[in-house]
């Protein structure tokens, strides 16, 4: 998914409307394209739609949740509203790196949002589970999507989240981070 197709219109004024990002400080999303002061900032409404369309999680999930960005592209999730601008270098949960040409969660976001995902879930087996969180590429048939998936393992009795992967042309790739990557 690209920026345009959740309305990053460099129309509504021309560049002069727009105020830079800032790399230090948390930024609240708009709710709307109308709404949106920094040019390629994605919208409130366009990140829950992301995840509703691409993991069919509920869109009542992130009622609570107050979304901002830091830098480019980082969006981050917060189950209450602390006021904006917020000059901290962290807040709540990182959630989605937007500002490229696909968009793409993060670890941490699928393991807290991913129990609610309905679509675009691959359940691994215990030898391909233990390989994905080593970091391993490996092949795995799918009739999904490919894309970005929701990487999940059954475990005592219920389906839990492992993490990201990267599913094309019958390859699994693991997108755990190096430094939380395990060999079990």
């Amino acid at each position: 998914m690209t920026d345009d197709d959740h309305g990053s219109d460099e129309s509504d004024g021309g560049i002069d409307h727009f105020r830079r990002n800032r790399s230090g400080q948390f930024d609240r999303l708009p709710q709307t394209d109308a709404d949106r002061t920094v040019k390629g900032r994605p919208t409130r409404g366009a990140v829950v739609d992301w995840w509703v369309d691409r993991f069919a999680v509920p869109e009542d999930t992130f009622d609570e949740y107050t979304f901002w960005e830091k830098g480019k592209g980082k969006v981050w999730a917060l189950p209450y509203d602390p006021g904006e601008p917020v000059p901290v270098e962290a807040l709540g949960l990182k959630i989605l790196r937007t500002r490229q040409e696909h968009w793409k969660p993060t670890t941490d976001a699928v393991q807290r949002f991913g129990r609610d995902a309905e679509q675009n879930v691959i359940v691994l087996d215990e030898p391909e589970a233990k390989r994905f969180l080593a970091g391993e590429e490996q092949e795995i048939e799918w009739d999904g999507d490919w894309g970005y998936l929701v990487v999940a393992h059954d475990l005592a009795g219920g389906v839990e989240p492992i993490g990201v992967g990267l599913y094309t042309y019958g390859d699994l790739k693991s997108m755990v981070p190096k430094g939380r990557r395990r060999d079990v």
